[in-house]
């Protein structure tokens, strides 16, 4: 009898619990075989169900066809208590041993993926769906249609210790993804000089680029800094012309134009709020709400924050020094309290994973109206 460690390895390795991935009809740029993941980070769909995963480790993204039905009903809303449990289950493991890394909701279905990793021994990368009745299965990574988009000059692979803190530069190769009008967007350090980087793939993969050098002021800290990657973003028109909303740690919010976000050169951010330090941003997602856009953003210390986006392009260039928050105002979303991951579910709510208020090692999947 397989005992459940060696039932995980089945899980990861082989892809034992098959989900009905078809591959016929798969989308453009995806062909048949097993892509050899070996992180799975920041998550994003992209058109016909394809979903991306960022995989630091091996400084790529992966592009897989979940082989998701379209469903033209209303998103069901799912809530799933204690989800790191039966994930921790799925993998022979406890729900201790379950890190989650980000939550993604496949707009071709409802269904929500989960990217995460078997923490304990040799860590191990794993892809979860969750469906509307709330069942949490493994999704096969072996036999499937996906393409691979690796990345140039990402940081070496190596440990370091700084500030008495081991670190590793390559978990950093990928920070956050985001699919829009038809390429992948992907944040990130790369391994020169002027590490923060930017990049734009098109979709499908065809030739990759060196991406853009990103620098910003950061007020808080009052200098330029060239080195701290984006933590999370979206993509919108900000004054009718595409841009990214950008957030870094402790916590500038910053916009790159797309237009000039061109391979081999170098841009500069324009600060338009700091929202606190002590804080990292965790996750962020933009909807319209009576004709107005908002941006909901999920923070280490300083809880939900909500902001309009009206006016944004007419916010100042913070260029001087602050001592804590300054810039375009925002909200604190005060019933929201432990939010670590969400993403849109549909135009009036949003899927969000919660530390549980009773139990700090369990995590809930839960749906909530968007504020």
């Amino acid at each position: 009898m397989l005992n459940k460690k060696c039932l995980m390895l089945v899980v990861l390795i082989s892809g034992t619990f098959l989900t009905g991935i078809s591959l016929a009809d798969s989308p453009a740029g995806l062909k048949s075989g097993t892509p050899d993941i070996k992180s799975a980070g920041p998550l994003a769909f992209g058109p016909n169900g394809v979903l991306f995963i960022g995989d630091a480790k091996s400084a790529a993204i992966f592009a897989i066809d979940t082989g998701d039905a379209p469903d033209s009903r209303k998103p069901a809303d799912v809530n799933v208590d204690n989800v790191n449990k039966k994930i921790g289950s799925l993998l022979g493991t406890s729900g201790k041993n379950v890190q989650i890394n980000d939550v993604a909701v496949n707009p071709l279905s409802g269904n929500v993926y989960l990217s995460v990793t078997r923490s304990v021994g040799e860590p191990q990368p794993a892809l979860i769906k969750v469906n509307a009745a709330g069942d949490v299965a493994a999704v096969p990574l072996k036999d499937i249609a996906f393409a691979k988009a690796e990345l140039p000059k990402a940081p070496a692979d190596q440990e370091y210790t700084q500030r008495g803190r081991k670190k590793n530069k390559r978990n950093e190769s990928i920070t956050d993804i985001a699919f829009f009008d038809n390429r992948v967007y992907v944040a990130g350090l790369s391994n020169e000089e002027f590490a923060s980087k930017l990049r734009s793939l098109a979709f499908p993969f065809t030739d990759i680029d060196n991406g853009t050098s990103v620098e910003i002021y950061h007020a808080s800290h009052g200098k330029i800094e060239t080195h701290s990657p984006v933590r999370t973003f979206v993509p919108f028109d900000i004054g009718g012309e595409p841009h990214l909303l950008a957030s870094y740690t402790c916590t500038p919010l910053v916009t790159f134009p797309i237009s000039r976000l061109t391979p081999d050169t170098k841009v500069t951010g324009k600060t338009v709020a700091e929202l606190g330090n002590h804080n990292r941003p965790l996750d962020m997602i933009v909807y319209e709400q009576d004709g107005q856009r908002f941006v909901m953003m999920a923070n280490s210390a300083r809880g939900v924050m909500k902001f309009s986006t009206e006016g944004i392009n007419k916010a100042e260039h913070l260029n001087e020094r602050v001592k804590d928050k300054a810039g375009h105002p925002y909200e604190t979303i005060e019933e929201l309290q432990g939010v670590v991951q969400l993403d849109r579910l549909d135009d009036a709510s949003a899927i969000v994973l919660i530390v549980d208020p009773a139990n700090e090692n369990q995590f809930n999947l839960k749906t909530v109206p968007l504020p």
